[in-house]
């Protein structure tokens, strides 16, 4: 199984960014699908996940509003659309694949991770 994460950057505050996963070796409509973050310095965290036929999506309080999680099963590939990007949204993003049907908040659900990507906010 492989999750290869991409689209990280460097972007000003208040621009946009549109991560992707591309999943490999798994039936990928057969997975929820979630985004986490590491900012320096700090614990990993849940940013926001996608049930397995996309109909459902949750989010952290922190990007609620400005984040949105898509899917293209057909692609196997999940979408993390970043807008109004802060400072504090600086990390490295992962994209991870859970066998729940709805996905979860919490890492430990998740059975396979990708590598991350870079995503640095300048003010």
């Amino acid at each position: 199984v492989q999750l290869q994460a991409s689209g990280g950057g460097l972007v000003q505050a208040g621009g946009s960014l549109r991560l992707s996963c591309a999943a490999s070796a798994l039936t990928f409509s057969g997975y929820s699908m979630g985004w986490f973050r590491r900012a320096p310095g700090k614990e990993r965290e849940f940013v926001g996940g996608i049930s397995r036929s996309g109909s459902s999506t949750y989010y952290a309080d922190s990007v609620k509003g400005r984040f949105t999680v898509s899917r293209d099963n057909a692609k196997n590939t999940v979408y993390l659309q970043m807008d109004s990007l802060k400072p504090e949204d600086t990390a490295v993003y992962y994209c991870a694949a859970s066998v729940l049907v709805y996905g979860s908040r919490e890492m430990n659900e998740y059975q396979h991770w990708g590598q991350g990507t870079q995503v640095t906010v300048s003010s």
